[in-house]
């Protein structure tokens, strides 16, 4: 790994060749002015004036549940609610906790289709309404695009984060996020728990990686600011996360509690930089990340549970007044050093206002009822709290217009124009590595016959790939005769040897990678190919740190994601359809000595 003066010293200057593409600050009403007092406090403090105690906390939390339906679930969805929230369904849910939020999960089974959603989205609504003094519930989900996606397709899906990285333009930031904001409103969602604003300097963190902008804290600014600008033009809510920052680990805080090693000094040149861009600009959310951050608390606590980073440094230091949100309460790092029990109160006491699925509601929500009779908690805290919940809600328009109109969803949702827009900005993503020779773009005259090999990972979003089978049909779309020999992400010698037997009977094999490391089944794929005489070309699905280990291959692209619209558009570089423009987001060190630069931020060939 790199150190941090090396990859601080690659980031120099990068950013002042970043495109320019409208204001990427000061927009929105979020982020440190956005809630200064305004006439409808009145009104909001009128309204938390008449809430229960039990209402408060209920107002606090932000929960997963189960089903399609608010109402009319699977029996299946039904028995895993009754497993792990004691409720059957979305509606009972919001009848006994009166939650304030609910995020959507594809494997909750929640997004199947866009009308689909919307009418979820239209059932919560109606089922906390319908109760005493009911409020409008804030439906969220984690929409980046690329390798988180909850929603796919037929919806617009777009290149990730560290691809629209690769491409450096505000404009097409800011246009991802419009689009997939009007997208998200016309189906009842109105948080998206996107962009991330963590910079990207650890090759090995198992992850952020491709979900950041990149390892320039500036550009990740820039980027993040106007993706959040395209969200909140929509009418979604913007959330930038994970603060205070998790770019730098090897650990994942899903499973594991990282630790972040970097002095006070080097945040404030890096870690730092993205989210005071966000604040500046009027971000809606943060959402804290579950890691330990000791020279920002030296008390081991993690950040989400951490007064000092989240009061003293987020609300005080980088003057924001916004909405803060934990990342899920239910992974590892935020769960080691306490119990379920005290999670939530803490959080609250170190200045959170959105809890964020707790493992189990009932433990957290009675928590947290308990702290304030009994004094730990002030009903005055909770009362800040939920302002500015309500303050969000009511921007957000769901205190007027809580219901979506499904007639809407097939006319905003999976558009011509918004797939159309997801192709151009795919098409100035893609990023040319290698080019020995200039083996690209391939001919049909001479490389007519092409094998698709590789990596096959699991579609993000459920509704995408096989991305084999994506880029063979988009090659033979373009004019090749493209075969598929999908080999996995760790082939067997059987596998590796039926590959290289097929490679005889074609001109040129295209190579899927996700995440080749040394001495591994896929980098021994790619050597074997190599050897017999083949051109090879490499597509890196995920992290463009592969090129670093596959020496022989003719050329090299980096796509940055796996799915289809970014695969679409690696293919149309291949065959010379479009001219290759992106340039590296992130370092790529050497395999053999990390110490030493391959390729530095900003390299990319084109033709």
């Amino acid at each position: 790994m790199p150190s941090r003066r090396s990859v601080l010293a690659a980031t120099a200057g990068v950013t002042a060749g970043l495109t320019v593409g409208n204001s990427a600050y000061g927009f929105g009403s979020g982020g440190k002015n956005a809630d200064r007092p305004s006439a409808d406090d009145k009104k909001l403090r009128s309204l938390i004036s008449r809430m229960t105690l039990e209402e408060k906390v209920g107002q606090l939390f932000v929960m997963r549940v189960y089903g399609h339906s608010a109402t009319a679930p699977d029996q299946t969805d039904i028995d895993a609610n009754l497993q792990e929230i004691g409720v059957r369904t979305a509606a009972e849910l919001v009848a006994r906790y009166r939650v304030g939020g609910i995020i959507y999960f594809t494997w909750a089974h929640n997004t199947r289709d866009p009308r689909q959603i919307a009418e979820l989205s239209n059932g919560i609504q109606k089922a906390s309404l319908d109760q005493p003094r009911g409020l409008p519930v804030l439906i969220a989900t984690d929409q980046e695009h690329g390798a988180v996606c909850r929603i796919g397709t037929p919806a617009a899906l777009f290149p990730g984060a560290m691809a629209v990285g690769a491409g450096g333009s505000r404009a097409d930031a800011r246009t991802l996020g419009r689009i997939s904001g009007a997208e998200l409103r016309a189906m009842g969602v109105r948080q998206d728990y996107s962009p991330d604003a963590d910079v990207n300097v650890n090759p090995a963190n198992p992850i952020i990686g491709v979900r950041s902008f990149g390892a320039d804290p500036d550009a990740v600014g820039a980027l993040v600011a106007a993706e959040a600008q395209g969200y909140q033009d929509a009418g979604v809510a913007a959330t930038a996360k994970h603060f205070p920052g998790h770019g730098d680990t090897a650990v994942d805080s899903h499973t594991g509690f990282p630790v972040i090693t970097h002095s006070r000094e080097l945040w404030e040149k890096l870690d730092a930089v993205p989210f005071r861009a966000a604040v500046r600009a009027g971000i809606d959310s943060i959402m804290t990340a579950h890691i330990q951050f000791p020279a920002l608390d030296g008390s081991g606590d993690p950040a989400t549970l951490s007064h000092p980073i989240l009061t003293g440094i987020l609300r005080g230091e980088l003057g924001y007044d916004g909405v803060v949100v934990t990342d899920s309460l239910g992974m590892e790092g935020v769960r080691t050093k306490y119990g379920d029990d005290r999670v939530p109160v803490l959080a609250l006491r170190a200045g959170v206002d959105q809890l964020l699925n707790p493992p189990t509601l009932e433990v957290a929500w009675n928590a947290v009822l308990k702290a304030v009779q009994d004094g730990e908690l002030t009903e005055a805290r909770l009362d800040e709290s939920i302002l500015r919940i309500l303050r969000l809600k009511s921007r957000l328009g769901l205190l007027d217009r809580p219901y979506v109109n499904t007639k809407d969803v097939d006319r905003v949702v999976g558009a011509a124009r918004h797939l159309a827009a997801a192709d151009r900005i795919a098409e100035r993503t893609t990023t040319l590595l290698v080019n020995e020779g200039g083996l690209l773009p391939l001919s049909r005259r001479t490389h007519g016959r092409v094998l698709v090999v590789g990596a096959d990972p699991a579609s993000p979003s459920g509704t995408t790939g096989p991305p084999t089978g994506v880029l063979a049909a988009a090659l033979t779309e373009l004019g090749f005769g493209a075969t598929v020999l999908a080999t996995g992400t760790a082939p067997s010698a059987a596998t590796i040897d039926e590959a290289v037997a097929a490679a005889q009977a074609v001109d040129a094999v295209v190579v899927g990678t996700y995440n080749v490391t040394a001495g591994s089944q896929q980098q021994r794929l790619v050597q074997q190919l190599v050897a017999t005489g083949r051109p090879v070309v490499a597509v890196a699905v995920r992290n463009p740190y592969d090129v670093a280990q596959l020496t022989g291959v003719r050329a090299c692209l980096a796509a940055y994601s796996w799915t289809d619209v970014e695969l679409r558009a690696a293919a149309r570089v291949i065959a010379g359809r479009v001219a290759p423009r992106g340039k590296l987001p992130v370092p790529v060190q050497r395999a053999d000595d990390p110490a030493q630069m391959l390729y530095p931020i900003g390299h990319g060939m084109t033709y």
